[in-house]
């Protein structure tokens, strides 16, 4: 089977459970893109700024919650980017904290309230909002967060940026999950991939996330 070549932009630290299936196995093949070169990742980048990634290399980029650790201004310039890395009938995979769900909380008095228990610890909205607090308080100033989305705004920046089906959906707690490709696919199918991946619904190992591109 031919493979294919997704770039984890953002990548962190190397963990079992940084890809969801089927992307984690054959025929995906992962390389590692992270500003930080703490993380050893294979490409030592901004997502603003990758001039070590061809035009046009990659089958998928992966892109779990970093964007909405960037200036608002520098989201276009990320996704742009994103854009310029795929194959012409490449997609992107995008998850990103919901901010809505975070201010409904929030207006509910829930700020300080554990949202989810995290490997890290305890998440309340206050971290999903501005960033995780103990990793800003160790000094790791890359984990503030700097601006949010939610599924209109996150649709529309992608749109934006050059996608041509985008769909976006949130998986009912405190995430959004889009699929972006740059051809006009079947949106069922778009759609489909974005509901498995935010767990919303079982992956039919008969179909391959490639399907997007035929």
């Amino acid at each position: 089977m031919t493979g294919f070549r997704l770039l984890h932009v953002g990548c962190g630290a190397k963990t079992h459970a940084d890809l969801a299936p089927p992307f984690n196995q054959p025929p995906w093949q992962e390389f590692r893109l992270d500003i930080d070169p703490a993380v050893e990742p294979d490409i030592i980048a901004s997502i603003t700024d990758m001039p070590g990634v061809a035009t046009s290399s990659f089958d998928c980029v992966w892109s779990s919650h970093n964007i909405e650790h960037l200036y608002p201004h520098d989201v276009p310039r990320a996704l742009v980017e994103f854009v310029r890395v795929l194959t012409p009938a490449g997609f992107a995979v995008v998850t990103v904290p919901d901010l809505a769900a975070a201010a409904r909380s929030v207006a509910e008095g829930g700020l300080l309230e554990t949202a989810y228990l995290s490997p890290a610890g305890p998440v309340a909205p206050i971290d999903i909002l501005f960033g995780f607090r103990p990793a800003l308080a160790a000094g790791n100033h890359f984990m503030a967060h700097r601006t949010g989305f939610t599924q209109d705004s996150l649709g529309q920046a992608l749109r934006d940026a050059g996608f041509v089906s985008v769909a976006v959906t949130t998986d009912g707690h405190w995430n959004l999950w889009a699929v972006a490709s740059l051809a006009t696919a079947d949106q069922a199918a778009t759609g489909a991939l974005a509901d498995m991946l935010a767990g919303r619904r079982d992956h039919d190992p008969a179909r391959n996330p490639s399907d997007l591109q035929r």
